[in-house]
């Protein structure tokens, strides 16, 4: 069965030859590829004072694992919502949004009085903003017509692409000084989480995970498209509109931490319908979310015993996101 989204790419729910073993032992091997990366990372070449280094490298694997989830989890969900599986939360504006802050308070404060600020103040300013932005989004532009989400990330993406620019405009008139200390703060960063931040983090991923998990099943009616939701009884609107709002925390809440990290959630969750071969989120969510902790606690391992941290992780995802994303638009356009 195939649904043509009126964004222009299939959503095809492949059920012929599903089978939930094939799910189940999908999840096992990725379960266990979990606990070999972070067993890996926590163990491997300890030196020093141990107490100190398993709880140094315990708080980023924490982060990583908060991250790799919330991005993973709300890129199946926005795919879901938006019937498009090439659309990313990233593109709505949000990373955008993150690099205007940090740009803005480097050229009005400086970077290093920026940084002197309490981290949970500034955290909750940055979430606070992200969030304010999506809802005003929502609020404007939601439950005006049939085609109101297209209209939501067609006005996200243009949203997205202003901040770009004025961006580009403040960093022009920025100190060069500033504007290498900035640089550090434009890309995911994971060796520096902040232990009071984790806590806050986590508190809110799990509470809008544990809230949000029960409509999983209305989804799966949902990623039909909204005649067939609504004929099998699925409130389509409020149902899409509640997905919306928990991408809206999850990716502010992850940005905030750790910072942008572009095309990971684009990665694993088509990785995920590619692995599973259903739709159904009970199997593609975790997947999706176990393939996005092993990708950011492997690879930062990699990084950081091999290869020295002559790159950041987040630059390396981008780049293989990008190529992917390449692929998916070629493949699609030849459908």
């Amino acid at each position: 069965m195939a649904i043509e989204s009126t964004a222009g790419v299939l959503i095809r729910p492949r059920q012929q030859g599903f089978h939930p073993g094939r799910a189940r032992t999908t999840l096992a091997i990725l379960g266990a590829l979990f606990v070999a990366s972070v067993a890996l990372f926590m163990t491997y070449d300890l030196k020093g004072s141990l107490d100190y280094a398993l709880e140094l490298r315990g708080r980023k694997v924490a982060g990583m694992a908060m991250v790799g989830f919330a991005v993973a989890y709300s890129s199946v969900l926005f795919h879901t919502a938006t019937h498009n599986r090439i659309l990313t939360p990233s593109l709505m504006g949000f990373d955008s949004l993150y690099v205007l802050i940090q740009t803005l308070a480097a050229y009005f404060l400086g970077t290093a009085e920026f940084l002197q600020v309490d981290v949970r103040l500034r955290f909750g300013f940055e979430v606070l903003l992200m969030l304010g932005f999506a809802a005003l989004l929502y609020r404007w532009l939601l439950g005006r017509g049939d085609r109101d989400v297209y209209v939501l990330v067609l006005v996200g993406i243009i949203l997205g692409t202003m901040f770009t620019s004025l961006t580009e405009l403040v960093m022009r008139m920025i100190d060069p000084n500033e504007f290498t200390r900035l640089q550090d703060r434009l890309f995911a960063n994971f060796s520096t989480v902040n232990q009071d931040l984790l806590v806050i983090s986590a508190v809110t991923i799990v509470a809008v995970t544990a809230l949000s998990w029960p409509i999983l099943g209305r989804l799966d009616v949902v990623a039909l498209g909204r005649e067939q939701a609504t004929n099998l009884g699925v409130d389509h609107e409020r149902i899409v509109t509640r997905a919306l709002f928990v991408v809206a925390i999850l990716v502010s809440v992850s940005t905030a931490l750790v910072g942008p990290v572009a095309f990971l959630g684009l990665l694993v969750a088509n990785l995920s319908y590619q692995l599973t071969g259903t739709f159904r989120h009970r199997y593609t969510v975790p997947v999706a979310g176990l393939l996005g902790m092993v990708a950011l606690i492997g690879g930062q391992f990699v990084l950081q015993e091999f290869l020295s941290f002559q790159t950041r992780l987040s630059i390396i995802i981008s780049f293989a996101g990008g190529i992917y994303f390449i692929f998916l638009l070629y493949r699609e356009a030849n459908r």
